[in-house]
């Protein structure tokens, strides 16, 4: 492997933040999306490879403190993105998903599919967190901190799309629910002939 510092164009006494910031301009530069139906796409996913790696040898090499960057994760004490943790343990969410968007799919791994999971759960989008967890437990089944994530998500999941939703301490039907439906079927049959007044919900 080449001299990380080189690919990154930066010194070997440059500080965390200049390295990351390095890091962060290439991985724009050469994101996938940048070279979509475009023949210099391999090209771009090679030496986005390249930045990854480099920038995970520097920051592996530089501090033992990867562990205490994945505080809020438990079960994994080893990581190729402690960049990407770090992140969604400050919440800064969206520069996450671009460091995640920059891996180019061959070298999208379980932790890859965990850690996109965990930004997608946090920002709410249930469903789509579900598929990347699975993808991450499919990928490494004995890790307690993915298959966690899994039930969690799954959980959550059931809940978001429950079709019977829970009213004043009672599951069925809300008052709206029935207003709805009452108001629909007399559209579908004048012979109903009333004037349906919407309730407060409803209007």
């Amino acid at each position: 492997m080449k001299d990380p510092y080189s690919v990154l164009g930066i010194s070997k006494d440059a500080t965390d933040d200049e390295v990351k910031s390095a890091y962060r301009e290439l991985a724009r530069k050469y994101h996938p999306d940048n070279y979509a139906d475009n023949p210099l796409s391999d090209l771009a996913g090679e030496k986005m490879k390249e930045i990854n790696e480099a920038y995970d040898a520097i920051m592996n090499s530089r501090t033992s403190g990867a562990k205490n960057n994945n505080s809020g994760y438990s079960g994994s004490n080893r990581t190729s993105f402690p960049e990407v943790r770090s992140l969604i343990n400050q919440g800064r969410l969206e520069q996450a998903q671009e460091v995640l968007d920059g891996v180019p799919l061959q070298s999208r791994d379980a932790e890859w599919y965990f850690l996109n999971g965990t930004v997608l759960y946090r920002r709410g989008w249930f469903d789509q967190a579900y598929t990347s967890f699975s993808a991450a437990c499919r990928m490494d089944p004995s890790n307690a901190e993915y298959r966690d994530a899994f039930t969690r998500a799954q959980s959550q999941g059931a809940r978001q799309y429950n079709p019977y939703r829970t009213y004043g301490g009672t599951t069925g039907m809300s008052a709206c629910d029935c207003c709805q439906g009452m108001i629909c079927a007399d559209c579908c049959c004048e012979m109903c002939g009333g004037n349906l007044i919407p309730c407060i919900g409803c209007r």
